[in-house]
């Protein structure tokens, strides 16, 4: 198998990753061939899977700008993936020039993307680091250099918690960088469930078993273990909700039913 020029050496292209499959759902360019097939089995099962990841982007996209106007210029993306069109500091610098954004992921693709993608911009950096260590997160010179933690930040996990299992203790590191936020920062979160999937759970099922034979687990949480990762935030209106539902800028009703999988939210750190 050849290696295209973006992709960075030392990755093996030959195991599929979670980042290049989004990006394929999305429409993006940086995926291989293994990525692709992944991406195609996972979809006999849920053929709508572009259609949550394009409701996922629609609901990021809507959050940061209501992190901007509440007066936010951080942003601390984890698990931020391979940037494609509309990413956080297009959205947030479009919002609010002075926005500084910080992304982070644990994928050498997703780094080195977002490095070329950045070159230029000084008020958005990228690192690497893994949110199943939130403390290595909050000690990155390159987010610490960039982004003042004593001051407001908006801190977005969206569409990365359900991959990280139970054993790896997600409410936990959840909770160690609430703790490090200050006052008056958000949290804008989304979550894989079976709940809100137009499909049987045995369906929806067969669309998790691609994912954990990739080694890339998909952990389906309920509402209520979802909601916990809001503790210690007070929910913003409408709640924690479907992401079609969420502050909607078009009429729901239009929404593929697809884009209800799921359930989305921001809190705020009193």
């Amino acid at each position: 198998m050849e290696r295209p020029a973006w992709a960075p050496q030392g990755i093996d292209i030959s195991v599929p990753s979670v980042s290049r499959i989004y990006d394929y759902y999305l429409g993006g360019s940086h995926n291989f061939e293994v990525d692709r097939e992944a991406a195609r089995k996972a979809m006999e099962f849920m053929p709508g899977l572009p259609k949550i990841m394009q409701a996922n982007r629609a609901f990021m996209r809507r959050a940061v700008r209501f992190a901007a106007d509440q007066g936010i210029t951080q942003f601390l993306d984890i698990g931020s993936g391979i940037p494609t069109f509309g990413n956080v500091h297009e959205v947030a610098q479009a919002a609010s020039p002075e926005a500084k954004v910080a992304y982070v992921d644990h994928d050498p693709v997703a780094v080195a993307h977002s490095e070329a993608v950045l070159v230029g911009n000084d008020r958005a950096v990228v690192a690497a680091a893994d949110l199943r260590k939130p403390r290595e997160i909050l000690d990155n010179a390159e987010i610490t250099g960039l982004l003042d933690l004593d001051r407001p930040v908006a801190l977005l996990l969206v569409a990365v918690l359900h991959f990280i299992e139970d054993a790896d203790e997600p409410h936990a590191a959840v909770a160690t960088l609430r703790d490090a936020l200050a006052p008056g920062s958000i949290v804008i979160l989304t979550h894989a469930s079976f709940e809100g999937i137009p499909l049987t759970e045995e369906r929806a099922g067969g669309m998790v078993g691609v994912y954990k034979d990739i080694k890339n687990p998909l952990v389906m949480r309920p509402r209520e273990e979802v909601s916990r990762f809001f503790d210690g935030y007070e929910m913003v209106e409408p709640g924690l909700v479907s992401m079609p539902h969420w502050r909607p800028e078009v009429p729901v009703a239009q929404e593929d039913p697809f884009a209800f999988s799921g359930f989305a939210g921001v809190g705020r750190k009193a």
